[in-house]
């Protein structure tokens, strides 16, 4: 049996958009990547993935494009690496940058591993709601809504900004 892995994706355009995947963890990048492009009905582009810390900040890049030229931190070819290379334990993040111009991501977290049933077929959608941003125009996406689920998760992030009485020490 292989493994699965679980990850939901949201959104900054759209505070109500989450995508649930189910996808084994010897699936590359690339496959990854061509798969999000498929499930968002968006038309094949530059992407790069990213691991990501606890503060979603961007760490190890991984290109569609070879960019490889030696150095220790150039980005690694999306077809050379596979989720199971890079995500070891759970809440692991990802950071999908599928707009290098405008700067515009998606951001995947691990909720969970599982064996993968025995019929059936990887990757999968098994949770969607609301639309995907627009893939060319970002004008179009703003969507807040109070109690929205991005909003919710990195609400976490943003409660010690701007307090002086917060050690970062702890």
């Amino acid at each position: 049996m292989s493994m699965v892995f679980r990850f939901r994706m949201l959104s900054d355009e759209n505070d109500n958009f989450v995508r649930d995947y189910e996808v084994l963890y010897d699936t590359t990048l690339l496959d990854f990547h061509n798969f999000i492009l498929q499930s968002l009905e968006y038309e094949d582009c530059m992407a790069s993935f990213f691991t990501a810390d606890d503060r979603w900040e961007k760490q190890r890049e991984f290109t569609v494009m070879d960019m490889d030229d030696g150095t220790e931190n150039a980005p690694m070819a999306m077809d050379k690496v596979t989720l199971g290379q890079i995500i070891h334990g759970r809440r692991d993040r990802l950071i999908y940058l599928f707009d290098l111009f405008g700067d515009r991501a998606y951001f995947l977290e691990l909720t969970g591993t599982y064996e993968a049933g025995e019929d059936a077929s990887y990757p999968r959608e098994i949770y969607a709601q609301a639309d995907a941003p627009d893939q060319y125009d970002p004008s179009k996406n703003r969507v807040e809504d109070e109690g929205s689920i991005f909003s919710e998760v990195m609400s976490d992030f943003s409660d010690f900004e701007g307090d002086d009485n917060y050690d970062d020490a702890y």
